[in-house]
């Protein structure tokens, strides 16, 4: 944050001189030569860049833990389902093998399975950044 402050105000700074340079300077030339002047746009060009560094090196850090802070969100979303049909699994856990409810049995058991590795993969991912 300070580096990003630090260059908003060089450049605030540079605009303000370079306004009353500016100014001063539009007294004395002619309109004419005044319109087709060069170094106003390279010297606005570099300054942009500039403004663009320093706005990016200010958001560097909150891009990397907003997508952490992603990550982890998303991790909790995706344990949502697990959490949810584990009461369906502990009921018809008898049933794993041959029972009457064994396809439910085994949807529940990929559904709870894919959902669990989807959370534990994007908490992983956070964690190693």
């Amino acid at each position: 944050m300070g580096i990003g402050l630090r260059v908003a105000g060089r450049i605030a700074g540079e605009r303000l001189a370079g306004d009353a340079q500016k100014t001063a300077a539009t007294a004395q030339i002619p309109e004419s030569v005044q319109a087709g002047s060069k170094p106003q746009s390279r010297t606005a060009t570099v300054k942009t860049g500039s403004l663009a560094r320093g706005v990016g090196g200010f958001l560097r850090p909150f891009s990397r833990i907003g997508g952490i802070l992603w990550l982890e969100v998303t991790g909790a979303f995706f344990l949502l389902p697990v959490v949810f049909f584990a009461p369906t699994l502990w009921r018809v856990r008898a049933s794993w093998a041959h029972g009457p409810e064994h396809r439910l049995f085994l949807a529940t058991v990929a559904i709870m399975a894919v959902f669990f590795y989807l959370s534990v993969s994007s908490f992983w991912r956070a964690r190693r950044r």
